[in-house]
């Protein structure tokens, strides 16, 4: 009788059990979806939380305290609108904030968010293997670690699946996230460690692996500096071992100072990532297509028959590359990357922030590669044919514009054989509208680019021909040639002294100036040969070598220019045998020293204004409003220079 009564009550209880199970499980919301969250420092969050991060937070996207936050007036195991931190109480910016930003974003609005996130600094993948977290905290664990620990009860793992369970009276685990390797760097056994946390979380909360995919992010890339960079191929292959795993990459994602953790803007892109693989996989992709607005007009750089690049009133740029086969493709310009929109056709297509007006370098980068947009002219900038497009002024831009009614000038394409290093070279050559009408001689200006360009930078990208066509039909510049040539910069610098008259880079191009092309011209055109009627200008690494070259040769020129140049390790008492030391030989000899730059770059110019200034030498200057080291800079600055040369 008594085991029969025994039988009996275990059989109430099991019942008991049961009808709890089921009644928690019917009070869980469906709508409510969950997300666990795990990890090390990238994932508890390394970054400085901005005030941006602190508002616009809907309140669908909530987080489960995993641990007492004082601070803030939290408890553990309840919910909060899920503002940062998110992990504990001096903890940072994490992926899990704009995870779940973008997950309201892009779902119904009956669907709520919750996360909860149990990560801890610098720790193992041990520290949440049911098996080994006992023995990583006794034997392995640092001491600046057993704080965080102790957080979690010393049992991170145990506190996960405490609060998962408490979770699921509510609401419906639909996933986990992961970040966690940069300790593990180079251990081959690592997926399957990830593996075996992954399915008993499963098994723990009596899960299935098919409803709740994991998410693994990669460790900070910092463009190849990444600290633990080696890790990625590692995780990279985690889907090997578990198939409903997914990598997020980290490619692109800003690093902090120390190329290990992310910087605050890295952790939102990051986060987003997440976002959208975790919504693709809920049967909310979120790819859309991008809004063209109806003002959107081609570039006038596209290639004739394209309807992309765009440009709208906005001054917002649209670009479009059919690439079916690619994973990821970014835009990259003016020093930001765009992440393009795939369609059901592999089409990919973007939209930038509002642009700064003039002529800007742009490539693509489809899964890691840099290329050029098939619809855009190429022009020769950072060391390779480049995409370019131009944004376009107001009519105050009208200078550099081809004009009606103003006669145009050539720019011919001039090969000529350099007998100083023994071979053919080609020059760029301007002449004005009236040349091929008379016998007329003309002073001439050599005028160079920049580092990484070639002798079609000025009329390609610069558009000196309609400058100089304009000024001088309007008598606001005399009549001249204008001689363009590679200087030798073609080719990247390739480290050596940056400083004025020490430099090696480009300087292969003064013999050549010299001995050859000059000669050249002379002997080819109607040229005013004297060093009365020469001048030679440049922009960038061109300002190094005007300087180079007319300081130590004032016999042959009488005017330099030097737009945004890089004049660097210039002592006035010893450079080009100081010559700046004698101010009354300089201003007698030069008629005018030109130094022009824009407010928006930092290339010394204002202080080298300054410090020839204050030596006694005379310089006229010019300062474009409103931009940095870029065409319109040097575009204005070469209207500014033309206009004061050989009057």
């Amino acid at each position: 009788m008594k085991r029969k009564a025994f039988s009996l009550r275990r059989m109430l209880v099991c019942v008991l059990l049961s009808i709890t199970a089921l009644t928690a499980r019917a009070a869980a919301d469906p709508d409510f979806y969950i997300f666990l969250c795990f990890g090390q420092s990238n994932m508890e969050g390394a970054a400085k939380i901005e005030p941006q991060d602190l508002v616009g937070i809907d309140s669908r996207f909530q987080m489960m305290a995993a641990v007492d936050n004082n601070r803030l007036g939290r408890k553990m195991g309840q919910w909060y609108t899920a503002v940062p931190p998110l992990c504990r109480e001096n903890t940072g910016l994490t992926p899990i904030d704009y995870f779940g930003r973008t997950m309201v974003e892009h779902l119904p609005k009956n669907i709520r968010i919750g996360v909860i996130n149990v990560a801890i600094g610098g720790c193992h993948i041990e520290t949440f293997m049911r098996d080994s977290v006992a023995n990583y905290v006794r034997t392995r664990a640092p001491q600046w670690m057993k704080g965080m620990l102790k957080a979690y009860g010393d049992n991170p793992y145990d506190r996960l699946v405490e609060l998962a369970r408490k979770a699921q009276q509510v609401g419906v685990i639909k996933g986990i996230l992961l970040h966690q390797g940069e300790s593990n760097t180079g251990d081959k056994t690592w997926p399957g460690k990830v593996a075996f946390v992954y399915h008993q979380l499963i098994a723990d909360l009596q899960l299935k692996a098919e409803d709740v995919p994991l998410l693994a992010g990669e460790v900070v890339r910092a463009d190849g500096r990444g600290k633990c960079i080696s890790m990625n191929p590692i995780i990279d292959a985690l889907p090997q071992t578990i198939h409903t795993a997914h990598v997020i990459s980290s490619e692109g994602c800003t690093s902090g100072p120390d190329d290990l953790h992310f910087g605050a803007e890295g952790y939102r892109e990051l986060g987003r990532r997440y976002a959208s693989k975790m919504l693709s996989l809920l049967g909310y992709p979120i790819y859309k297509a991008v809004d063209i607005p109806k003002d959107a007009v081609v570039a006038a750089t596209a290639v004739p028959g394209n309807d992309f690049p765009k440009l709208d009133t906005a001054r917002r740029g649209y670009f479009r590359l059919n690439a079916p086969s690619a994973k990821s493709v970014k835009v990259d310009i003016c020093g930001k990357k765009y992440d393009l929109q795939r369609d059901e056709k592999g089409v990919w297509t973007g939209v930038t922030e509002p642009l700064v007006v003039g002529f800007h370098y742009y490539f693509f980068w489809v899964d890691g590669v840099q290329v050029t947009d098939p619809a855009s002219e190429t022009f020769f900038g950072c060391c390779r044919q480049s995409s370019g497009i131009e944004v376009p002024e107001g009519r105050e831009g009208d200078y550099y514009r081809p004009q009606q009614g103003v006669a145009k000038g050539q720019v011919r394409s001039v090969q000529y054989f350099a007998t100083s290093t023994q071979a053919w070279r080609r020059a760029m050559v301007y002449t004005p509208a009236d040349y091929e009408k008379g016998k007329k001689r003309y002073p001439v200006l050599y005028l160079q680019h920049g580092m990484g360009e070639d002798e079609t930078g000025w009329s390609r990208q610069g558009l000196m021909q309609n400058i100089m066509d304009n000024m001088i039909a309007k008598g606001e510049a005399v009549p001249m040639i204008v001689v363009m040539e590679s200087g030798d910069l073609k080719a990247p610098f390739r480290g050596g002294s940056r400083d004025v008259e020490h430099s090696t880079y480009g300087a292969s191009f003064y013999k050549v100036l010299l001995s050859d092309l000059i000669p050249m011209i002379d002997n080819t055109f109607r040229t005013q040969s004297d060093r009365e009627h020469r001048a030679m200008a440049g922009l960038s690494w061109g300002g190094h070598q005007t300087f180079d070259v007319v300081f130590t040769n004032l016999d042959k020129f009488a005017y330099a220019g030097s737009f945004s140049g890089a004049i660097f390790g210039l002592d006035v008492n010893k450079t080009y045998n100081g010559i700046f030391s004698r101010p009354n030989e300089v201003n007698s000899k030069l008629h005018c020293l030109f130094l022009g730059y824009g407010t928006d770059e930092n290339m010394g110019t204002a202080k080298l204004i300054d410090y020839l200034g204050a030596a006694g030498i005379k310089v006229d200057s010019y300062v474009s409003k409103g931009t940095g080291h870029e065409w319109l800079t040097w575009r204005r600055c070469l209207k500014a220079f033309a206009g004061k040369l050989f009057k």
